[in-house]
């Protein structure tokens, strides 16, 4: 597919007009990148707005033990890159980045991204939403990390990511949520005795959507 096709088939490009997608043309590219590839580390200078075009990444930070601290997922099609400041002209990752499967990545210019479409109305609700999923990213980070209780980690990570869970050993799913694995089988008991999931074929299977995000909302 063209690169023109693929920016004009996405949600957050579909209000542009030919003219409008041909100048951004000029200043993107499209890569594919293979799994496990590191977009990129925390802390790095970045002069390209990255948006995941197909795929699932993985932000996480490594703390002074050198232990992985998973942060989040990103499923495409969304915005890779942490937008903090918009007065600067080069952005700061946040976190480190790697991808979980074969993935392409749209890359912008940043700087003429702003120039020719922020600074004149165009894309603004596009980008700003964009923004704000990040900012929920955080609050769920945060109550995860800080508020919820294992039941509730486990009931979070099952309503928003359960195909991820379904592919992950439970060792690692343990270590994503900072519990013990023991506490894992534990809370999918209670929930499977309390009719909200289920079991099949090795998989969970979520019984009732509005009783698992009453868990964690409640």
């Amino acid at each position: 597919m063209l690169l023109k096709d693929t920016l004009s088939s996405l949600d957050f490009f579909s209000s542009l007009g030919d003219e409008e997608l041909d100048l951004l043309i000029s200043f993107s590219s499209i890569s594919s990148y293979a799994k496990e590839y590191i977009v990129h580390y925390e802390k790095q200078e970045s002069s390209a707005l990255l948006f995941l075009l197909q795929g699932v990444a993985k932000a996480y930070k490594i703390d002074k033990h050198n232990n992985e601290i998973f942060l989040h997922y990103i499923y495409a099609p969304s915005l890779i890159s942490d937008i903090s400041n918009l007065k600067k002209e080069k952005i700061l990752t946040f976190s480190n980045v790697s991808l979980i499967e074969d993935s392409k990545i749209l890359a912008i210019e940043y700087s003429k991204f702003k120039e020719f479409f922020l600074t004149k109305g165009h894309l603004c609700v596009e980008f700003t939403n964009e923004v704000i999923a990040k900012s929920n990213q955080l609050q769920s980070l945060i109550n995860r990390e800080f508020i919820f209780s294992s039941v509730a980690k486990v009931a979070m990570m099952l309503h928003d990511d359960l195909d991820m869970f379904n592919t992950l050993k439970r060792g690692e799913i343990s270590l994503i949520l900072n519990i013990q694995p023991e506490t894992l089988s534990r809370v999918l008991n209670r929930l499977k005795r309390d009719n909200i999931i289920d079991s099949k074929n090795a998989k969970i299977v979520v019984l009732n959507k509005e009783a698992l995000l009453s868990v964690y909302e409640e």
